[in-house]
């Protein structure tokens, strides 16, 4: 019988550090898996998101706020210019309503706070508290426009035109197009509602509520320097 040789020593492989190739494609999947549910939660938690920090939407919605601040700039400035031409018509001092705008102007600020109230409610995903709140603010703008309005019927009255001098010009043109601004703001308001009741909203509806919550803040920030300029410092 032949002798059989056994080798002096062996390299043996300890089993912990053994894989079989079962092992190792269970162990593949594995990572696989994980790196697929990673992904996942990155996109959800904020897959547009800019250098800045904010989203896109919410970056856009700040340069679209900064161009405003530009066209309103020019009709301040406008108005500032040509406030003092109104020779041979009612003065600004005998056709304000100060009482009146001072009532409209704080209707407005108030409406500010309702809405920091709905973008409290979306943030705590409370649809019903946030429909009542933007609907709130709808309705506070609306009793600004209101009184807008009957002012400037007053005025026409009282014999102050949109061409009757360049201080009416300028003057209907800078309050006329910041009420234009309020009604589209509350066309806006009163959209996201009924998005908001047929669960629509496209994307974050936090944010979404945030972006028109900071477009209507812009509004009432500009009334704010309008109304100091033109009714309370006389020309």
């Amino acid at each position: 019988m032949a002798d059989i040789a056994i080798p002096e020593s062996t390299d043996l492989i300890p089993l912990d550090d053994a894989v079989t190739p079962a092992a190792a494609d269970a162990h593949g999947h594995g990572d696989h898996a994980d790196t697929g549910h990673g992904d996942s939660g990155h996109a959800d938690s904020g897959a547009h998101a800019t250098s800045t920090g904010l989203s896109n939407n919410k970056l856009a919605m700040w340069m679209f706020l900064g161009s405003e601040c530009l066209l309103f700039g020019g009709l301040i400035s406008t108005y500032m210019l040509y406030r003092g031409r109104h020779a041979g018509s009612p003065s600004p001092s005998q056709l304000y309503n100060l009482p009146l705008t001072s009532v409209s102007s704080f209707v407005l600020l108030m409406s500010s706070l309702t809405m920091v109230l709905a973008v409290s409610a979306a943030q705590r995903g409370d649809d019903r508290n946030t429909s009542t709140w933007l609907t709130v603010t709808a309705l506070l703008g609306a009793t600004f426009v209101g009184a807008q309005v009957f002012e400037f019927t007053e005025f026409y009255h009282e014999g102050l035109g949109f061409t009757t001098n360049l201080f009416g010009s300028s003057f209907y043109t800078l309050t006329g197009f910041h009420g234009v601004h309020v009604t589209v703001g509350i066309i806006m308001l009163m959209a996201l509602v009924g998005i908001i009741n047929r669960s629509k909203v496209p994307g974050n509806k936090a944010e979404v509520v945030e972006m028109i919550g900071l477009y209507w803040h812009f509004v009432d920030i500009v009334w704010i320097v309008i109304f100091t300029l033109v009714y309370l410092i006389p020309s």
